[in-house]
């Protein structure tokens, strides 16, 4: 029987700073102060301490616990080197085959369950809407609400399949704004109907296909709720998503320390507020002083009746429900992470999701006797939430497959006449130019770099390796590959295109016109 303040502690998920963890985390989950942990990229440096580091916790646990990560694969993936990587949802769509969406969840769970993971806040269930959206991009599977949810189903069967707890996110749609939610306030408007026929459909497969756990996000819905953002709104958790949808399971929070919650409510506030709502675990990423805020927030209205035993007793129920289901009692070797058969199964899906937006006479390119350049933009600040940049890597694919390509890195965020003297000097010389764009539809001044590139180059191949709406976007050229997504196999099937290894085959499931 857990007292009250372990009944507290078990409804708080928390990150943490290191490679081990930190003496404060290992009291807390002695003392059952914590339900679980949540891992980012910077506790991991190898699948060997990964591992360790889970097994510490464990041990040091006074209750079972939940370990939890985001790894949608593609542009967000916390586990990267020495793992597997995977392309990401939008490229899952554009190969259009859920079987193979689930192969993918399948072998990114069997990697994380190696590790004692036993819960992914993955997959994405947002439909891309809004092509300015700054924080989900080629995270989701596409436009059509049909696409998206048979591959959300898929991916939800193959992580479970693997042992992990499926978190299907960001509840009721994360698409349909222009706002990121790390940054500011998000409010979605339009009519309710909208919102069932589009946004809930995918999120309705989900539950179909008994998604272990769902994700809320702290976007307001004025046709739902004018006032409360998705993550402490009643009327969204209790009514829409528990009585409406019917889903039974465990319900959590996205991060409680982005700025569109906390500013507003502050981190013990926001905890007690999400609770009551109907929210089952809250998850709070990074500072101790908020983790401590909320634990000591929640407790307090737990003590003074605000937040009731019973209600407390239900999220329990629903927690170890969601531990009992997903033990890891049957965990993979360690050995099976970064396999060759992993690695092939994933660039033989990022071939499948790579598009041919356009075929020109330069493809495949003639290596023998041209003159050949690369430029290739850099990121300004991240497009997609949480993503790692792959723009050295896409140089050293290329590079290792033709050696003397000249490979120019642009920074679109630096002074814009030197960058064009630059571009000048590279399309003095070359007979093809390989530019490679990353949501150039999002960011003017590479935009006008690109162009130049294209207006003063002879023979130009664009490679959108991110979201592909500057396929239309960036005139002038001769050919475009979209890769749908900036992991390694996605950049790498997009060079393997290049070189006539293989005509991609994928369909775009947005719009770029």
């Amino acid at each position: 029987m857990h007292s009250l303040t372990e009944k507290v502690g078990q409804l708080m998920m928390v990150g943490f700073e290191g490679l081990k963890p930190q003496s404060h985390i290992l009291e807390w989950l002695a003392s059952g102060r914590i339900g679980g942990i949540y891992l980012f990229a910077r506790n991991i440096e190898s699948p060997a301490q990964v591992k360790r580091l889970i097994a510490d916790c464990r041990a040091a646990a006074k209750h079972p616990i939940l370990v939890g990560i985001d790894q949608e694969g593609g542009s967000v993936a916390r586990l990267r080197e020495g793992f597997t990587e995977s392309p990401g949802a939008m490229a899952l769509g554009a190969a259009g085959l859920p079987q193979l969406a689930e192969d993918i969840a399948y072998m990114m769970g069997r990697e994380m369950a190696a590790l004692g993971i036993n819960w992914n806040f993955a997959p994405v269930a947002d439909i891309a809407h809004q092509r300015d959206n700054p924080s989900i991009g080629t995270r989701s599977v596409g436009r059509d609400p049909r696409l998206v949810s048979d591959i959300v189903a898929a991916q939800i069967r193959g992580f479970q399949r693997a042992g992990l707890a499926a978190t299907v996110k960001h509840f009721p749609g994360l698409g349909n704004t222009v706002i990121d939610t790390h940054d500011a306030p998000a409010r979605v408007t339009g009519s309710i109907s909208y919102l069932y026929a589009e946004d809930l459909r995918p999120f309705r497969a989900a539950i179909a296909a008994d998604v272990g756990c769902v994700m809320l996000t702290h976007v307001l819905y004025d046709a739902l709720d004018s006032e409360l953002p998705a993550t402490i709104s009643p009327r969204i958790v209790s009514g829409l998503l528990r009585e409406e949808l019917g889903f039974n399971g465990a319900v959590c929070t996205d991060c409680m320390e982005m700025k569109a919650i906390t500013n507003a409510f502050g981190a013990g506030e926001s905890a007690v507020l999400a609770l009551l709502a109907g929210s089952d675990m809250v998850l709070f990423s990074h500072r101790r002083e908020s983790q401590e805020q909320a634990f000591d927030s929640v407790l307090g209205a737990a003590q003074s009746g605000r937040l009731s035993e019973e209600r407390l007793d239900q999220s329990l129920e629903r927690i170890r429900a969601l531990k009992g289901r997903f033990p890891l009692d049957d965990a993979p070797r360690l050995e099976i992470v970064g396999s060759e058969a992993h690695w092939s199964l994933a660039r033989d899906a990022a071939r499948a999701g790579t598009v041919m937006f356009k075929r020109g006479k330069a493809l495949p390119l003639n290596t023998s006797s041209r003159r050949i350049a690369l430029v290739e933009f850099s990121s300004q600040r991240s497009p997609e939430a949480g993503e790692t940049s792959s723009r050295s890597r896409f140089a050293a694919f290329l590079s290792q497959r033709i050696p003397r390509v000249a490979c120019h890195i642009v920074d679109p965020s630096e002074d814009f006449a030197e960058s064009i003297e630059k571009i000048k000097d590279i399309t003095s010389w070359t007979d093809s130019i390989i530019l490679v764009s990353r949501n150039a539809h999002m960011q003017p001044a590479q935009m006008r770099l690109a162009q130049n590139v294209c207006d003063s180059a002879g023979e130009v191949i664009l490679i959108c390796a991110q979201n592909p709406y500057d396929a239309e976007l960036i005139t002038g050229v001769d050919s475009v590959i979209c890769s749908n997504g900036g992991s390694g196999p996605s950049l790498e099937a997009a060079v393997d295109a290049i070189c006539g290894d293989y005509i991609p085959k994928g369909r775009l499931t947005v719009e770029v016109l």
